[in-house]
């Protein structure tokens, strides 16, 4: 089993999200913190998926993957939310946090998490993406949400794990784990090609079209083909 293997492995996450730490935790993942405080800059003409894919390995950019043993493994992720083609960020304040969930209310919008290993040897990144739409939320409701559970610390003002999540989100296409801020499956995937070699990734995905972008370059931003 993984979890076995896994134990041959030191694994560093490179994160200050408590949700990522809780699932992490929760998949049976024993890990240590690491931080790596970066700019999170990237070119505005690039696609959502290859954003998030960029930033998840940008993370991990300052570390020095040389002074680790063989067999250490550093996971990132990064997750952002898309309406009709615009990245919404974290609110700066409650203002922001409104006008973020009035344009999320009663429509559809998409979350990108995109999720990066490396070894001292390998990077390994990908994505997924998830659909998420809202009821009509009264302004009430939305005001409630934000001055109790203060959202900004959280991509597009809201956390789908959250009072907001049990009462205003109808339906979620994909992943909910991903709109959480970690896509777990693809977690799982991704360290069992770390484990097994990247031939795990071609029996995993034998009857999908996605594959991971593999690169031997810390530095360089990390996408696949498949993801253009």
């Amino acid at each position: 089993m993984l979890l076995d293997e896994l134990k041959n492995y030191k694994i560093y996450l490179a994160s200050k999200s408590p949700r990522r730490r809780e699932l992490l935790s929760g998949m049976g993942i024993d890990y240590e913190l690491i931080s790596t405080d970066v700019e999170e800059s990237y070119d505005p003409s690039l696609p959502p998926a290859e954003v998030v894919q960029y930033l998840s390995k940008l993370k991990l950019s300052p570390i020095d993957m040389s002074s680790y043993p063989a067999k250490t493994i550093f996971i990132a992720c990064d997750t952002i939310v898309v309406i009709d083609g615009k990245i919404i960020g974290k609110p700066a304040d409650d203002n922001e946090a409104m006008n973020m969930l009035r344009q999320l209310s009663g429509h559809t919008h998409a979350v990108y998490s995109g999720l990066t290993l490396a070894t001292p040897s390998q990077t390994l990144t990908d994505y997924r993406a998830t659909e998420v739409t809202f009821a009509d939320l009264s302004e009430e409701e939305m005001r409630h949400y934000v001055q109790q559970y203060r959202p900004m610390d959280k991509a597009g003002a809201y956390g789908v794990q959250e009072w907001i999540g049990y009462v205003g989100i109808k339906t979620i296409e994909g992943s909910f784990y991903n709109v959480m801020g970690l896509p777990t499956r693809l977690l799982w995937e991704m360290l069992t090609t770390i484990t097994h070699g990247e031939g795990a990734w071609g029996r995993i995905h034998a009857s999908k079209n996605a594959q991971p972008c593999v690169s031997a370059d810390q530095n360089q931003p990390c996408v696949s083909a498949d993801n253009k």
